[in-house]
């Protein structure tokens, strides 16, 4: 299994997309290794099926240049029940793929299961640095360097942001591929998701983007405070 410079993790396939897609394709066009662990496979989606959502995955990878892909296979609206195995699992990924940054969902969330993966992956973090925590001894003890909450549903005020105006027609290309979730097909249900939800992420990053002074940017919420050696 091959390192990582960055791993993003979302409870289903499209989440990292919503929120991290513009900071993947910058970090992938730099020579950045990225790698996107998605918890379950979202059988409970009310449009699309987990074969389809698969394969607009697979497209979303193309179109990022991911390095790898990776699915639990955990139950959807199910993670509280498998809370421990989630966060074992997790660790393992972390020690063997030893990302500098860790990408995780904003802690607070209309969708439980956002909320839910941010905490397993916070505690993943601190575990996956704890010499003697299990499977320590085939994948010694690794601490990635920084851990950044990405937004789906929720905006706040952004500790970090990062310029994706250059990268945004692609990584509305990206967000496209999840036609399932995204657009109104015949005998689809109506849900958020397919009701203006990608005009609203448009929205949200152009208004991030004017205040940080760019066309659009992404907002992430730093885990712990940036300390500078000097003004």
């Amino acid at each position: 299994m091959s390192e990582l410079d960055i791993l993003a993790i979302g409870a289903h396939p499209d989440d990292v997309e919503i929120g991290a897609a513009g900071s993947l394709l910058l970090a992938v066009k730099h020579g950045r290794r990225v790698g996107i662990l998605d918890m379950t496979y979202a059988e409970l989606s009310s449009n699309g099926t987990v074969e389809r959502r698969q394969e607009e995955a697979s497209a979303a990878d193309e179109l990022i240049g991911v390095t790898a892909r990776y699915n639990f296979g955990l139950p959807d609206r199910g993670l509280e029940t498998v809370r421990e195995e989630a966060i074992r699992r997790t660790v393992d990924l972390i020690r063997k793929t030893r990302p500098r940054v860790i990408l995780a969902p904003y802690w607070q969330d209309r969708h439980p299961d956002h909320e839910i993966v941010s905490r397993i992956v916070r505690e993943a973090v601190f575990s996956a640095g704890i010499h003697k925590y299990a499977g320590y001894e085939a994948h010694p003890a690794y601490r990635p360097s920084q851990l950044l909450y990405y937004f789906i549903n929720t905006t706040v005020t952004p500790t970090v942001m990062v310029d994706v105006s250059g990268v945004y027609h692609e990584k509305l290309a990206v967000l496209r591929c999840y036609r399932s979730q995204f657009e109104r097909e015949e005998g689809s249900v109506t849900t958020p998701l397919n009701n203006g939800y990608l005009e609203m992420v448009e929205y949200r990053e152009r208004l991030l983007g004017q205040q940080a002074g760019v066309t659009y940017a992404e907002g992430f919420v730093s885990a712990a405070p940036y300390v500078l050696a000097s003004l």
